[in-house]
């Protein structure tokens, strides 16, 4: 297939799509998504895709990846039938990954990005695409009645492009909405910015807190911690240099990237 016949997709969608692609051809690798792979056959990479410290950024993307697949897996263990609701998807192929063959499986974003969804990835009759958004949140009255499923909500991506007050807004209306439900959350830490952290793979994210689980469960006074992840938690020998630096300055473990909150309510 030519260049010219490929999907020309927006960087800032096709970026993770292809960091996971990569991440799967690598030896040591974390994750494992064929999903992804074949669908980056169908696209033209742009020079954004390439450009920067690429292998920094797709160590920590695969990490956070795999850290939010295992929160999804062990719901799924619990609860077999139960609901996920991934806000602000963009090509994430996690339902692929993670399937049981019983669980339902929402995926909400804009309208182009859904799109993009249809056109890469097939159909499933327990796979539902809908328009909604972290920043307009609309969509959550249009949601089917659960009768008290077990549901978990992810937003791995989305919410590192919102600032403090569109993050604090999205946590407080979700905790209104639902009598019961699990989050799974990617919150920046403060120290993002810095040429340490560019050096890890963090991005330009327009938060950034610096206590992120005492911030998140301070939105929610009746919220419980189930657990929060750092990527430099994870055991995966390219962490070892950054652990053993981190070591030292253990209060910065988790305001240099992005981490995992994962409450329930």
């Amino acid at each position: 297939m030519t260049n010219s016949s490929r999907y020309h997709i927006p960087s800032a969608l096709l970026q993770p799509l292809w960091l996971r692609s990569r991440e799967s051809l690598a030896d040591d690798r974390l994750i494992y998504d064929p999903v992804a792979a074949a669908a980056c056959g169908q696209c033209h990479l742009k020079p954004d895709c390439l450009s920067g410290n690429v292998t920094e950024r797709q160590l920590l993307h695969a990490t956070l990846t795999l850290q939010c697949d295992r929160q999804v897996q062990h719901f799924l263990r619990r609860h077999p039938n139960g609901w996920i609701i991934n806000v602000g998807a963009g090509l994430d192929t996690r339902f692929y990954r993670l399937d049981n063959g019983r669980c339902r499986w929402f995926e909400l974003d804009t309208d182009e990005n859904l799109l993009w969804r249809e056109r890469l990835f097939h159909r499933n009759e327990r796979y539902t695409m809908r328009p909604g958004a972290v920043t307009d949140l609309s969509w959550l009255k249009s949601l089917p009645v659960m009768h008290n499923a077990p549901v978990l909500l992810l937003c791995d991506q989305a919410l590192l492009q919102c600032d403090s007050s569109e993050v604090a807004n999205f946590i407080q209306r979700i905790g209104c909405h639902f009598t019961k439900v699990e989050v799974c959350l990617a919150i920046a830490g403060d120290r993002c910015g810095t040429a340490m952290a560019k050096r890890m793979g963090a991005g330009e994210y327009r938060h950034g807190f610096k206590d992120p689980v005492r911030q998140v469960l301070s939105l929610l006074p009746w919220a419980e911690l189930i657990s929060s992840h750092s990527p430099l938690d994870n055991h995966c020998p390219r962490w070892r240099p950054w652990q053993r630096w981190i070591a030292k300055i253990p209060s910065l473990k988790y305001r240099l990237t992005p981490i995992l909150v994962h409450i329930q309510l």
